[in-house]
């Protein structure tokens, strides 16, 4: 009975090492965004598609763009010019506790790097190390004068 318990403690510390903590979860998530971001600069809509779940809604105005066929199409115009519309990076993270959903968020710059608006994308985990947006959303940033 003992050894069992011994092991039993052993197992659950070993699993506890071995899984991401939330800090790594995050930083994942981070580089992923990085990463996906990094495809407009590089004007590589391939890479762009690899990030996408099957089932990703992308909200274009007022209308979603829903499965990775619609939003790849839709798309696809950013990446046909030589210069890259706009570029984004991720300035928050968060993950679940579970380590399964991650919701990353940040500012969207026009060429000239003005920030145009801001971007809200929600990451799940597909397989170990690899997430893939299911949700995104952009919005404006009010260019209000007081």
């Amino acid at each position: 009975m003992k050894k069992t318990v011994l092991l039993a403690l052993a197992l659950a510390c070993t699993s506890a090492l071995a899984a991401p903590g939330n800090a790594e979860l995050k930083q994942q998530v981070a580089d992923t965004e990085r990463a996906f971001a990094a495809t407009m600069a590089k004007r590589d809509h391939q890479a762009f598609i690899s990030f996408l779940a099957e089932e990703t809604i992308f909200f274009n105005g007022p209308k979603a763009l829903r499965g990775k066929d619609t939003v790849a199409a839709e798309w696809k115009a950013f990446y046909d010019k030589p210069e890259a519309p706009f570029s984004w990076e991720p300035d928050t993270v968060e993950v679940l506790d579970s380590g399964t959903l991650a919701h990353s968020s940040g500012p969207v710059r026009d060429p000239q790097g003005k920030v145009v608006s801001r971007f809200n994308s929600i990451w799940r985990l597909e397989a170990p190390g690899k997430w893939r947006i299911v949700f995104d959303k952009g919005e404006r940033v009010c260019d209000c004068k007081k």
